[in-house]
């Protein structure tokens, strides 16, 4: 896969301040972008010489990528029979990066997708950025604490939070979002997993 070391063309919106905070810290190795829209995320990480899968289900937004040296993925998310159509299996990323996207289901997968170790980084919109305009619609904002929650949306998976805030941000224009930095710290067996249900229980 060719890496790009520069952008020839900067995006129309600029990389979120949350992504280009943790950039350094993200692990070696491929990035899974995930929803990745116009590309702005992948355009920064190639830009700082990081290897990105960019998926989404835009096959122009992709080629334009493509160009720039990013390995691309055309795929719906949300096509599956019950809402969701996970493409990876049990391959694994070094880090994952979601930005104003919000599909609950993905939760597990997104988690389970991680390697041990490795990053996820994940901000959008929730309760409260009607204020502010789109989106306003609750199945595609975040309730208050939610993000927090969903680390633990699936059983086998341990995250370690890193940071989290939920608040306004300012730029690119205002909005009301969580917004979250986690790291997979191990992975639990079958059994483990049995024994912290038998005891919540």
């Amino acid at each position: 896969m060719q890496q790009a070391a520069f952008v020839s063309s900067a995006p129309a919106v600029p990389p979120s301040g949350w992504v280009r905070r943790f950039t350094p810290v993200l692990p070696p190795g491929l990035c899974l972008d995930l929803a990745c829209g116009g590309g702005r995320h992948t355009q920064w990480l190639l830009a700082q010489g990081r290897p990105v899968l960019a998926l989404d289900r835009d096959p122009a937004a992709l080629h334009a990528l493509q160009q720039l040296g990013a390995e691309t993925m055309l795929h719906d998310l949300e096509s599956g029979p019950d809402g969701v159509h996970w493409p990876f299996g049990e391959h694994t990323f070094d880090s994952v990066i979601v930005c104003n996207y919000l599909h609950r289901p993905l939760f597990p997968h997104l988690l389970a997708s991680l390697k041990e170790g490795g990053l996820l980084v994940y901000e959008t919109f929730s309760d409260g950025n009607a204020q502010f305009g789109r989106p306003s619609n609750p199945d595609f904002l975040l309730r208050t604490g939610e993000l927090l929650q969903q680390m633990q949306s699936n059983p086998l998976v341990q995250m370690q939070i890193i940071a989290y805030e939920n608040g306004v941000i300012e730029t690119p224009k205002a909005a009301m979002v969580q917004r979250i930095c986690a790291r997979r710290t191990s992975a639990l067996t079958e059994q483990d997993s049995l024994c912290l249900r038998t005891a919540v229980l």
